[in-house]
């Protein structure tokens, strides 16, 4: 598509993205701080103080607080907080283990922005924002490649059968998400222009309703809403990224100041997200029945969602860093951010090399 195409859309995209990284002091987030740790055992090393005391052989040094942001309900990181992962290695260092819970990934820039915190999982587009924002963070391990966790979901019954049936319909999508570069690229390749489909800024629990009463025509959005959609209320996925071969790789991403501080607790941040992953695909029918359980959803919504949230635990590796670009190119190429962005500049692989060592 050329840039001109997207003219009429360029000032309110880049006006809705930049609104996302501007908005950290008045944003709203859910903090859940959780099974606050114990003291570290006796003869365990306390935690490095993040600030000097005036007399060093008196005080006790400041315990290291570690927040970690989640979203949704099914994930590594989810899973990691019910069974204690976390607070079992953090602990163990004399460090203490607070999360934060967040609706979309552009949230949890903002708290990084605030200082409020250190760790946290989303999807490309939202680092891509960041970065724009001048968030200081990296991008420290990919942990999808991506392919399937986008999709547009429309409606029972709904008229739409393929992409270009969008045209002049009403489509939900949480701005700055992953969700939303994926719709652009989508309608990108189904030769429609920017302002040929009418985007509805809704974050999920908002947009779910909008679709099952008609409101909306369809929804971008990433998993476990899609699927649950299918089955609660017979929408149909009209198209995914595995479908058109958009590699949008999600990340776990760190507050950078954190990472130069405590580079030992990010290293250890991923070796305990690794275990907890291999436990987690490991055990699929296990995971499966307790995520029925405790969301209350038929297990086969959930054996779904698994299927097309498959983890990974990955360096950076070049293919990676090339799909990441090509999104921010992609932004950039319609308007939808101001400049070009070098997106090397935000990840880095030494953290997760040296945890995934043998």
């Amino acid at each position: 598509m050329k840039k001109k195409s997207f003219n009429n859309k360029r000032l309110s995209l880049l006006t809705l993205i930049t609104l996302v990284l501007l908005s950290a002091c008045g944003a709203k987030t859910t903090g859940a701080p959780t099974n606050a740790s114990t003291a570290a055992p006796s003869g365990t090393p306390a935690a490095q103080s993040t600030t000097a005391t005036s007399t060093p052989a008196a005080a006790p040094k400041e315990k290291v607080v570690v927040n970690i942001g989640i979203q949704g309900k099914t994930g590594v990181l989810n899973y990691a907080r019910d069974k204690g992962y976390f607070e079992k290695a953090f602990t163990a260092v004399g460090a203490e283990v607070k999360w934060n819970e967040f609706a979309s990934g552009p949230p949890h820039f903002e708290a990084i922005a605030a200082g409020r915190l250190d760790f946290g999982a989303t999807g490309g587009t939202p680092l891509i924002s960041g970065q724009v924002g001048g968030v200081d963070f990296k991008g420290i391990a990919v942990t999808s490649d991506g392919k399937k966790g986008n999709m547009i979901v429309v409606p029972k019954n709904s008229p739409i059968k393929e992409l270009k049936d969008l045209k002049g319909k009403k489509v939900a999508v949480a701005k700055g998400s992953s969700a939303y570069n994926f719709l652009y690229m989508a309608i990108d390749k189904a030769g429609l222009k920017g302002d040929d489909v009418k985007v509805i800024q809704l974050q999920p629990d908002e947009a779910r309703p909008a679709l099952d009463s008609g409101a909306i025509d369809a929804w971008s959005i990433w998993e476990p809403y899609a699927t649950t959609a299918v089955y609660q209320s017979g929408a149909s996925i009209l198209v995914s990224g595995e479908n058109l071969n958009i590699n949008a790789p999600s990340f776990l991403i760190a507050r950078t100041k954190f990472t130069q501080e405590h580079p030992d607790l990010t290293v250890l941040f991923l070796k305990t997200y690794e275990e907890a992953r291999k436990y987690y695909v490991d055990h699929q029918d296990e995971i499966a029945d307790e995520l029925s359980k405790s969301q209350k959803l038929d297990k086969a919504i959930i054996v779904d969602v698994l299927k097309n949230t498959f983890p990974i635990l990955s360096s950076i590796t070049p293919e990676f860093a090339k799909a990441h670009q090509e999104q921010a190119d992609f932004l950039q190429s319609v308007g939808a951010i101001p400049k070009k962005l070098d997106t090397s500049q935000v990840l880095e692989s030494k953290f997760i090399d040296q945890a995934l060592k043998k």
